[in-house]
């Protein structure tokens, strides 16, 4: 007689209940891997913000003074101006000084749009997409502090009064430059630079080789559920990827707020040379009262 022979296994029912259990340990362990993620990418936007602020002072060291925010519409701005203390010296040497930054775009008589192609890595966080508006010329994630009202440093803007800025819109009529000694309030007071998030598709907020897509002001609050105010046809609105936009007029000019991707704020600059993340739930007038450098303004807890 053949003896019979046990067989060991799983049964499907244990089998199923494996499979589960796999399951809700991998879903419990996602978020913690996405969080560890997402921690590694802010880490590496605050050292590029390091690397900025190093930048800058090293051009202010150098010039007693910091770049323009911007030179007219096309002619170049702050980023263009610190691209040696960002060890590209190379594009900074092909860029011709004495023309547009997408002058080969449109009259075929310029390298400066091969420039205005680069990405610069460390002028892009991690935690945003990339994108490249214009004839594949390149948006970038950090801009320039042009104070607490608008773009144009509106004297007062609904009821705010602008008080100083580290950077100003130049133009063919006017040249405004500021340095440290500018700084009244402090430089571990005052917003050197800030985060801002690249438009998608043709939209150029973040396009930083432009006057308007360079800069940010602290009128709205960090990652505002309010839209930024921009230029007829530079931006598409999309609430849903914290990038809501109008067009700008008279009684609402231009005015960028600054943006990320970092979950519950953004992170910024301070003249200081150091970065600092701020709560999208900042009390406003403090916020705006970083931006400031000549405000008085007492600052309360950040």
């Amino acid at each position: 007689m053949t003896p019979h022979i046990k067989r060991s296994g799983f049964t499907l029912v244990e089998l199923l209940v494996v499979i589960a259990i796999i399951g809700v340990l991998i879903a419990l362990l996602l978020p913690a891997v996405q969080q560890a993620r997402e921690a590694a990418r802010r880490m590496q936007c605050s050292n590029n913000l390091k690397q900025l602020g190093l930048a800058m002072h090293t051009y202010h060291d150098t010039y007693q003074k910091f770049p323009a925010g911007n030179y007219s519409c096309c002619w170049g701005t702050w980023q263009l101006a610190i691209l040696p203390q960002l060890e590209q010296g190379n594009l900074y040497e092909q860029y011709d000084q004495s023309n547009k930054y997408d002058d080969a775009y449109r009259y075929s008589a310029s390298i400066n749009i091969g420039v205005a192609k680069q990405r610069i890595a460390t002028l892009t966080c991690p935690s945003d997409e990339p994108n490249a508006p214009i004839s594949s010329m390149t948006s970038h994630n950090y801009a320039a502090n042009y104070g607490n009202t608008g773009y144009s440093q509106q004297a007062t803007l609904n009821g705010v009064t602008f008080g100083g800025a580290p950077f100003a819109p130049n133009s063919a009529t006017t040249s405004l430059y500021y340095g440290f000694r500018d700084v009244v309030d402090g430089t571990s007071n005052t917003m050197l630079m800030a985060e801002v998030l690249q438009g998608k598709r043709t939209d150029l907020r973040g396009f930083s080789w432009w006057s308007l897509g360079s800069n940010i002001t602290a009128y709205l609050s960090p990652n505002s559920s309010q839209p930024d105010s921009f230029s007829g046809g530079d931006c598409i609105s999309m609430p849903e990827q914290n990038l809501p936009c109008i067009t700008s007029t008279t009684s609402n000019p231009a005015a960028l707020a600054s943006r990320s991707r970092h979950p519950g704020g953004v992170q910024i600059l301070r003249c200081d040379g150091s970065a600092r993340f701020i709560s999208e739930n900042i009390n406003l007038d403090t916020w705006r009262a970083l931006a400031t450098t000549r405000g008085g303004e007492v600052l309360g807890d950040f």
